[in-house]
């Protein structure tokens, strides 16, 4: 499986852990994939935070991981996937696109990857929350397939 440069958003990395969810086998694809030299995919620390809160919350996921696990996941991940920095004007770029797309509770975090995206000149994300950066029209959005 060949993949285009994108962000590996929170929700896929989870997916990947766990073997019981329907999306699993496609996840676990993308990133078998992203280990080969050709790819070129992204994480950035905040979707390591994201992954790391959903993967130790009893609440989140039915088998809950030890943060001990957990660390081991995200250094295993690290091996292959690259960290985005956050320039300094990122801010402006998320507080552009909040001011174009007001949103309220959690869904700020989305526009953070949004312009965290953009500040690094990434167009693409591998993600199941497809409807959550559908609205914003420069971005391609992948959803994983086996």
């Amino acid at each position: 499986m060949s993949v285009e440069p994108g962000l590996i958003d929170a929700n896929v990395l989870v997916y990947a852990m766990d073997a019981d969810a329907p999306q699993h086998s496609a996840s676990r694809a993308l990133l078998d994939a992203a280990r080969d030299s050709s790819a070129t995919l992204y994480v950035t620390s905040q979707i390591l935070c994201e992954f790391y809160s959903i993967v130790t919350n009893a609440r989140r996921v039915p088998k809950p991981r030890s943060p001990a696990d957990a660390l081991i996941a995200i250094s295993g991940l690290l091996s292959f996937l690259l960290v985005l920095p956050i320039p300094a004007h990122t801010v402006e770029a998320w507080i552009t696109l909040l001011r174009r797309r007001p949103v309220t509770g959690g869904d700020i975090f989305d526009l953070q990857i949004i312009a965290t995206m953009k500040a690094n000149g990434i167009q693409r994300i591998y993600t199941y929350n497809a409807e959550d950066f559908e609205v914003f029209p420069e971005l391609t959005v992948l959803i994983p397939s086996s």
